[in-house]
């Protein structure tokens, strides 16, 4: 009841203030809170026509807004005490964002959906033209919101989107200080690499050393052919914080804040680590106060602070968020530090959709990482780590000995969403993703809450459209052909639109889809038992390529206990990080896997796609690098292995696998197999019907037998 009556209370406090502005009176006394405005700097159509909804309008603007540092919902924020402040005592943003809504907002549905966009990319912004199936959003009346989070992004193109953050101070104001770590992994050899580096982190604003000095205490470079190497220093005389820039002789060149100059160059062949004094940490955590204002406001307020109209006013009855990867890995983290519940005490998602989102997203400590994540031969030790992968408000660690799953906050403000999380197989190979299905010593499978689902999309990668024209094969980069044809694409919208069903209607949404330790389908890594899978020629890319015989080697990515030093909070991904890199505490969280078919190699649990139940081959969640001399998982990536046509031409190479002859007999039997998987995931709920059509005319369309 508590947010009610203070959602009436402030609701009387704009009557009383608009009925002395009406008498002639002033109500400069009373109350005010943050600020906030809108900006809408460009309006304009958006291709097509959609169902009974009709035109559609792209929206283009900022939100200007204020966090007051004295809220405690605020309080969480890192640094926010040392943030500047206006003339109200209050630290302000301004965000970019997107708006795809109906032209007429009276065909509009009421759900308004947030796609969070990652590195600030929008990787949602509906090409009915190149995906039809899209369309069903626009269709069903959805408002799409895109709207900055991250704050070290830059506007390197207009269709990113930024937030602009403050930057913390100390009291007199001056710069703080403080260690900072970066992965620099060379992909070719180059004399010198810019910060702030990673696999995934490196085309974001870095923080600047505090001095260019790099024989100074707290300043080194070292090396190293693999993760778990040890790490060998490079000597302060053979790297500089320089650009390489005077020809041939170019070490150390042009001295400079944002690149690092190594003599005789980077080899890609090494994995380098910097370690320095950074300087001038930016607020990160007000990017997610930004996001919970900026929903808010689209979902329930009339006009700005200024007057200016919500074009979405009154029409928005319900919101469901979304990210994907490490933009949901960041709505994880909206949801765990308690920034779903609003400033008048409400929700701001009722619904929320964390997909392909195993971690949470580092944006809230000094010197924060958010662009980070796993990647190849790197971020295994970094940021992004320690927050629980339990959900349950509950959830015991019995590796930390701490207690609380992600949604222990929403629960106490009952704030929580419904919730679905989105595994593919890639986020237990190489993003540690199983501890969220069970104890952390993997001995039993944990009961999930009731508001939460989780779906596990069988054999499938990260990403990737699917199909075997999207299978790749470098032969000096990964073991095997790289992709997988199995994909979730349509198994998405389906769930989404479930997500909608359960948050709008009430209506149930499937089951969660995991594997299980209590039926054998999630085991140890070394317990899978792959069959034989032969090498045969196999055109790919339009090439004939020799794809070797599959070997299982048992690698994947582990989940240490580590300390970042005495000032950090690990449960939250906050405060200060000053052990770099961190310290491996020799605890480890238990890693299972999704067992396999013994005949197919495909996985036996979870949803199992139409390419799945109808397959062409072995889609396998991981691959190997190629490269020699390294040893790891290819980054993000799985891997196919194609059936051979023939039963005689199985047994002839000695392949264990069925043959597509055996599986279908012929091509009549092949679209008969998928036109069976189509319509029993309807039925399911885990295929939309027009997904169900466009499978069936493909496989029509493919020549996979006489």
């Amino acid at each position: 009841m508590k947010p009610l009556r203070a959602f009436g209370k402030l609701a009387l406090t704009a009557a009383a203030a608009a009925a002395i502005t009406a008498c002639g009176g002033s109500s400069n006394d009373a109350p005010k809170g943050p600020a906030l405005k809108l900006a809408i700097t460009a309006t304009e159509a958006f291709p097509g026509t959609y169902g009974d909804v009709g035109e559609y309008e792209r929206v283009t603007g900022t939100i200007s807004g204020e966090v007051d540092p004295k809220d405690p919902k605020n309080a969480v924020i890192q640094d926010l005490a040392l943030a500047p402040t206006n003339a109200n005592g209050l630290v302000e943003y301004q965000a970019d964002f997107v708006m795809l809504k109906p032209k007429n907002m009276a065909k509009a549905s009421g759900v308004l959906r947030y796609d969070a966009p990652n590195r600030g990319n929008i990787l949602t912004m509906l090409n009915p033209t190149a995906t039809p199936s899209d369309a069903v959003y626009l269709e069903r009346g959805y408002v799409m919101l895109y709207s900055a989070w991250q704050g070290d992004v830059p506007k390197s193109t207009a269709a990113r989107l930024t937030v602009t953050v403050p930057v913390a101070k100390n009291k007199d104001g001056s710069s703080i200080t403080g260690p900072y770590r970066a992965e620099l992994v060379p992909t070719a050899a180059s004399p010198a690499m810019t910060l702030p580096g990673g696999v995934f982190n490196g085309t974001m604003i870095p923080y600047e050393p505090a001095s260019l000095d790099n024989t100074q205490p707290g300043y080194s470079l070292t090396r190293r052919a693999n993760e778990t190497d040890a790490r060998v220093p490079v000597p302060a005389s053979d790297w500089k914080f320089a650009a390489c820039d005077t020809g041939t002789n170019s070490f150390p060149g042009t001295p400079s804040p944002t690149s690092v100059c190594l003599k005789g160059g980077f080899d890609p062949a090494y994995l380098y680590e910097l370690v320095y004094v950074a300087k001038d940490p930016k607020v990160m955590g007000v990017g997610l106060a930004a996001l919970r204002d900026t929903v808010s406001f689209f979902r329930s307020k009339a006009a700005d602070s200024t007057g200016t109209p919500n074009p979405l006013a009154g029409r928005i009855t319900h919101t469901l968020g979304q990210g994907t990867s490490q933009s949901g890995n960041a709505m994880k983290t909206f949801l765990h530090l308690g920034f779903n519940q609003a400033l008048d005490g409400g929700k701001v998602f009722d619904g929320m959709y964390a997909h392909v989102a195993a971690r949470q997203t580092n944006i809230n400590t000094r010197f924060a990482v958010p662009g980070g994540g796993g990647g190849l031969r790197t971020d295994h030790t970094a940021f992004g780590q320690t927050a629980p992968r339990g959900l349950d408000k509950d959830y015991q660690d019995d590796i930390s000995g701490r207690q609380g799953g992600v949604m222990k906050r929403c629960a106490a403000t009952n704030t929580c969403p419904k919730f679905f999380l989105g595994l593919s197989g890639t986020e237990f190979w190489q993003l540690q993703g199983s501890p969220v299905l069970t104890d952390a010593n993997g001995t039993k499978d944990l009961v999930q809450p009731e508001n939460a689902r989780i779906y596990y999309y069988a054999s499938t990668q990260h990403g990737g459209a699917g199909g075997t024209a999207s299978i790749a094969y470098a032969p000096t980069r990964a073991t095997y052909p790289t992709g997988t044809v199995v994909q979730f694409n349509d198994t998405f919208r389906a769930l989404f639109l479930n997500l909608e069903d359960w948050v709008v209607r009430g209506t149930q949404p499937p089951a969660s889809q995991v594997p299980k330790l209590a039926d054998g389908t999630l085991v140890r890594p070394e317990a899978l038992a792959f069959p034989a899978m032969k090498g045969l020629t196999w055109a790919v890319g339009g090439v004939q390529t020799a794809i070797p015989d599959f070997s299982y080697r048992g690698l994947y990515n582990n989940f240490p206990l580590f300390d970042f030093g005495p000032q950090y909070i690990p449960q939250d991904e906050a405060g200060i990080a000053t052990v770099l890199p961190p310290r491996n505490l020799g605890r480890d969280y238990a890693i299972l896997v999704p067992q396999v078919d013994a005949s197919t190699g495909l996985t036996r649990a979870g949803i199992r796609s139409v390419e799945a139940r109808a397959p062409l081959g072995t889609s396998i969640e991981f691959n190997y690098v190629a490269t020699p001399g390294i040893t790891d998982l290819a980054n993000l990536t799985g891997s196919f292995i194609p059936f051979h046509k023939t039963r005689a031409a199985r047994l002839a190479a000695g392949d264990a696998r069925p043959s597509l002859e055996e599986l279908y007999g012929t091509q009549d039997g092949y679209v008969a197999a998928v036109t069976q998987a189509a319509n029993d995931l309807v039925a399911q709920r885990l295929l939309l019907p027009r997904d169900a059509d466009l499978q069936i005319a493909r496989a029509k369309a493919a020549a996979v037998l006489p």
